[in-house]
């Protein structure tokens, strides 16, 4: 790549791992410049792919940077499909404007494609960059503070039941990554945890806390197995009226709705505390349909994976459907041309098959409004509704959006 000729030659390519410490500073400075924990840094280090990284490099000076982790992703019908996991992108301030980071999606969603990934997503730290590449808003987030005070939880026959105990996170990592791991087919938009990612639940830096409490966990188990757990912290407070602590919960997982609620009530009991934040929990989370008082605890929402088919035929494939779908699609898509033209998709909650057709199209969307509609969060009627979906066929939307649909709501349980 090279810019106008009174400006210096940059050049696009794979990272070496010795550059390792100037490129990721380049990204560090890009979302601000403050430096993260040493902890933290290595962790990123350590998970760092450096064949599947990306440097814009303008003699010595790194000015763009973009990854994309190897996962693989939840869809409907429990398949983990290979997913990019695009990250760490960010471009020098001095080279803003210049196709630096055009260059880097063009170039990392031609790799994707060669390696055979039908999938990429990535979490925007500015949604409006991402659209024109093709990624679409494909999942929300619930976020509160509960004032637990006041609230009450209801919770189903069996709670009692469920044995809960305090562990040191590490001492439980394992049984904890188990848990997730049988959760994960069940609901789309879950990352199986690939080697050195389990360690991200541990990460506990002093300097990320706001005065919290060092990582807490609590262990829950029925008949001698463990069946959930939450990792938290707890910070003090104090008012005129007395004790004003806050509960900051980290994650919270459990393979039934007993230990769940287990869990939540625990949450909502611990002494001194009179608020239970909430951050990045799934929109269906069961806590919402338990308590006494939804508007005490302040849900909001918040958009977080973004969605982008690499290969569509194959990503259509990838996921089963809710109910029998024969659609034919007309999509868009400039940034990947091999994606744009008609699809005939045919597929059930068995399977699906999705090929080129010359047959007249049912539907017309682009690609980015596809990979929103992918996950089942977001409905292809609603889409439809915006204009972002034209029904060429009477009764087509209707179908393919039920067809979409899933019973549970697609959530990424982390950052990458």
């Amino acid at each position: 790549m090279s810019m106008d000729s009174t400006e210096r030659t940059t050049t696009l390519r794979v990272l070496r791992q010795d550059e390792w410490d100037r490129w990721y500073n380049t990204l560090l400075r890009a979302f601000g410049g403050v430096p993260e924990a040493p902890e933290e840094r290595a962790l990123y280090n350590s998970l760092t792919e450096a064949d599947r990284s990306l440097g814009v490099w303008e003699g010595d000076e790194c000015v763009g940077t973009a990854g994309a982790f190897g996962f693989r992703m939840s869809v409907p019908g429990g398949a983990l499909v290979p997913t990019a996991g695009v990250t760490m992108v960010g471009v020098a301030a001095t080279h803003r404007r210049r196709g630096v980071l055009t260059s880097m999606m063009r170039r990392q969603l031609d790799d994707i494609r060669s390696w055979g990934e039908p999938l990429a997503v990535l979490t925007a730290s500015e949604p409006a960059i991402y659209g024109r590449f093709g990624y679409g808003a494909a999942t929300v987030q619930v976020s509160a503070e509960i004032d637990t005070s006041h609230v009450r939880l209801s919770v189903p026959a069996g709670t009692d039941d469920v044995r809960l105990r305090y562990a040191e996170p590490a001492d439980v990592l394992d049984a904890c990554e188990a848990v997730y791991a049988r959760l994960v087919p069940g609901r789309p938009g879950m990352l199986a945890r690939q080697p050195g990612w389990e360690r991200l639940g541990l990460l506990d830096p002093e300097s990320g806390r706001d005065g919290a409490s060092p990582l807490q966990c609590v262990v829950a188990s029925r008949d001698g197995e463990v069946t959930g757990y939450a990792r938290f912290r707890v910070r003090p407070g104090w008012g005129k009226a007395g004790h004003e602590g806050t509960v900051v919960l980290a994650d919270l997982e459990g393979l039934d709705p007993a230990t769940r609620a287990a869990l939540w009530r625990f949450l909502f009991d611990i002494d001194l505390t009179t608020t239970l934040s909430v951050r990045g929990r799934p929109a269906d989370d069961g806590w919402q349909y338990q308590v006494s008082d939804i508007r005490r605890c302040l849900p909001q929402l918040r958009d977080m994976l973004y969605v982008r088919l690499v290969d569509v035929g194959a990503a259509l494939e990838a996921r089963t459907y809710r109910t029998p779908v024969d659609v034919v699609f007309e999509v868009e898509d400039a940034f990947c041309p091999w994606n744009a033209g008609r699809w005939r998709l045919a597929g059930n909650e068995k399977g699906a098959s999705c090929t080129r057709t010359s047959d007249p199209a049912d539907l017309a969307l682009s690609v980015r409004d596809l990979g929103s509609a992918y996950l089942g969060g977001v409905s292809l009627t609603a889409l439809g509704l915006a204009g972002r979906v034209r029904e060429l066929r009477p009764g087509a939307l209707a179908e393919a959006s039920l067809g979409f649909s899933s019973d549970v709501a697609p959530w990424l349980p982390h950052g990458f």
